[in-house]
């Protein structure tokens, strides 16, 4: 009987490791949860990528909804959402701000000359500490800010059009209640 048993253990295994899977696959790698949503940017003071005197806080990030895009030179991804993250700068106005996450001062400056600066300010973290603060797993990421500073929604991964349309809603909410 109890060898009976025992058979059958190994699917019951087998049958609650598949849904604990299929349920895995229902998710959005893209949306990671955040500690961070719904409180303030992190305290930090660093460089401007263009000139390592010039300071930058959090304090500079606040006055109207935007975008925080963490991007680097090394990173194939950042390359392909930059068309997209000029034109959202470009023909919609928005603002954007960028955070060179853990790359090389003079190749992101040669990047920005090459492919265009979509950034109203742009955040030298070249040790990743800003990037740590965040909870950045690695580039790009993009957050929304409103315009208190507070990071209203995390997004992992390309700013591509299909993802543009939902970010453009949360940010049009934003605008509309005053945040």
């Amino acid at each position: 009987m109890l060898r009976r048993l025992l058979v059958f253990i190994p699917l019951l295994i087998f049958f609650v490791m598949g849904i604990f899977l299929w349920r895995g696959l229902q998710l959005d790698p893209s949306e990671l949860p955040s500690a961070l949503i719904d409180k303030p940017m992190p305290s930090f003071s660093l460089s401007s990528v263009y000139d390592e005197n010039t300071r930058l806080s959090e304090q500079q990030l606040k006055g109207k909804p935007a975008l925080l895009n963490v991007w680097a030179t090394w990173c194939p991804t950042c390359k392909q959402e930059h068309e997209q993250l000029n034109r959202i700068a470009r023909e919609e106005g928005v603002t954007i701000y960028g955070i060179n996450y853990k790359d090389d001062r003079a190749k992101a400056q040669d990047w920005l000359t090459r492919y265009e600066d979509p950034y109203v300010l742009n955040i030298y973290d070249d040790k990743g500490t800003l990037g740590l603060d965040l909870g950045v797993y690695g580039a790009p990421e993009t957050y929304i800010l409103d315009k208190d500073g507070i990071i209203r929604y995390r997004h992992v991964g390309e700013v591509n059009e299909k993802v543009w349309v939902k970010l453009r809603g949360l940010m049009q909410e934003l605008e509309e209640s005053g945040s």
